[in-house]
């Protein structure tokens, strides 16, 4: 089982809305663009656009960032953070 901490942050910096997002299978970096869409149900926002980049830096740092240009639709928060939350 694993745990991800998915934050949504305003312009101002403060916590518009998070959610620990749970799943009972073994964590797989492959599958972490599902996870994102996952995730983006759960907050009831767009899915964001997931590249290389972004997961590779989960991998390495179990830390993303978003930014609203990482989204087709037009958002209303400055970034949504995604965090390991089994460290």
């Amino acid at each position: 089982m694993f745990k991800i901490w998915a934050k949504l942050i305003s312009e101002e910096k403060k916590l518009i809305k998070d959610v620990i997002y749970t799943n009972e299978d073994r964590f797989d970096i492959e599958n972490f663009g599902q996870y994102v869409t996952d995730i983006a149900g759960l907050l009831d926002i767009a899915t964001p656009n997931t590249l290389i980049y972004h997961t590779k830096n989960f991998d390495k740092f179990s830390y993303v960032k978003y930014l609203p240009r990482d989204f087709m639709e037009k958002v209303d928060f400055s970034c949504l953070l995604l965090e390991n939350g089994n460290c």
